[in-house]
């Protein structure tokens, strides 16, 4: 969700060292390519390598490609794809295909992400990968509070930016078409990034499925917040992998919790004491994913007093109740395999 915070370090000691530094970031795929669009690897003027575009199978062949880049400052867009004679000369022997877009580092940009990766919020970037010479590779970014940095010019300013705000508003990334207005239009393409702060699960309730579901999440990289009010629940016996313990009713402490375009929130007591005021709290944030445990007897019930509350409907149109995919999960350790693939499926893209 967010593939600067590894490349952040290496960056850093390149650029104290002298190091022109390039960066490489996947902005298309077909088929069973290994890395999605968004996907980076940063590389030095001396052969340094941080990151993946494709796990390893063309790295070496974007490098390649790359030095010459950094010597030109001319960005590019690569395209590695399969064929019977050199699937394997490639590493592409899956049958997947991938666009990189290789440009020299901004270090202006850069120092701006910087800042908005620290404080944890949400930024979108926009990179021009295709049009002419005076704007191939400027960027653009908006960030959360709808300021907007950079400037593209040749009158695909203002169609980048409506862009980047539709983007802003699907929490999506991709590829848009960008076309300046008047009789002689400018056009080109534009990659448009998701920058997200670091990946969370703020869990409501220490039961049982909370274990695993803390140990699955820190697997696949998620900070983990446990809020449970109940001494016995609440503990690092029960929970020795937890980043944070909040043994504190939930409407007391989630004000002092960021709920951001990262995070993702699990209810899990089945007890509407404490389910209810969380839920009240959670549905209008900024949370991409809000599940709650209960049949689905419960959860009509549950929104019928939510309803009452004063939940609008176009928030509780956003749980996920039942909570988890359906595969017919019957353990603890089952039910929380599914909610972490449910969690999985809705990350923003």
């Amino acid at each position: 969700m967010n593939p600067y915070i590894e490349l952040i370090p290496d960056i850093d000691r390149w650029v104290e060292a002298g190091k022109t530094i390039g960066v490489a970031t996947v902005i298309r795929t077909w088929g069973s390519s290994p890395r999605q669009p968004g996907a980076k690897m940063v590389f030095s003027s001396s052969g340094d390598i941080s990151g993946s575009v494709s796990g390893g199978c063309v790295e070496g062949a974007v490098v390649q490609s790359g030095l010459q880049i950094l010597e030109t400052g001319r960005p590019e867009s690569l395209h590695f794809g399969v064929t019977d004679e050199t699937a394997w000369d490639v590493g592409l022997a899956c049958g997947g295909q991938l666009d990189v877009f290789v440009n020299v580092l901004d270090v202006e940009l850069m120092a701006k992400l910087r800042i908005e990766i620290e404080a944890e919020r949400t930024v979108i970037v926009g990179t021009v990968i295709e049009g002419s010479d005076h704007v191939l590779g400027k960027h653009i970014l908006l960030f959360e509070d709808g300021n907007i940095s950079g400037q593209i010019g040749a009158g695909l300013q203002e169609p980048a930016e409506r862009l980047l705000i539709a983007c802003q508003n699907e929490l999506k990334s991709g590829i848009v078409q960008l076309a300046s207005e008047g009789e002689e239009p400018n056009t080109g393409e534009m990659f448009v990034e998701l920058v997200l702060p670091p990946k969370q699960l703020v869990i409501v309730g220490g039961v049982h499925i909370a274990q695993t579901l803390v140990d699955l999440a820190n697997t696949l990289g998620y900070r983990t917040v446990v809020i449970e009010p109940r001494e016995a629940f609440a503990n690092r016996e029960r929970f020795a992998n937890v980043s944070e313990i909040l043994q504190e009713w939930p409407q007391d402490v989630l004000d002092r919790v960021e709920i951001n375009h990262a995070t993702a929130v699990a209810i899990l007591t089945h007890d509407q004491k404490i389910d209810d005021p969380a839920l009240e709290i959670v549905l209008p944030s900024k949370a991409f994913y809000v599940g709650a445990l209960g049949s689905r007897k419960t959860q009509s019930e549950r929104r019928e007093r939510l309803l009452a509350a004063g939940v609008e409907e176009k928030y509780l149109d956003r749980l996920h109740g039942p909570i988890g995919l359906d595969i017919g999960a019957r353990s603890p350790h089952e039910i929380a395999l599914a909610i972490m693939a449910e969690i999985v499926a809705a990350q923003p893209s």
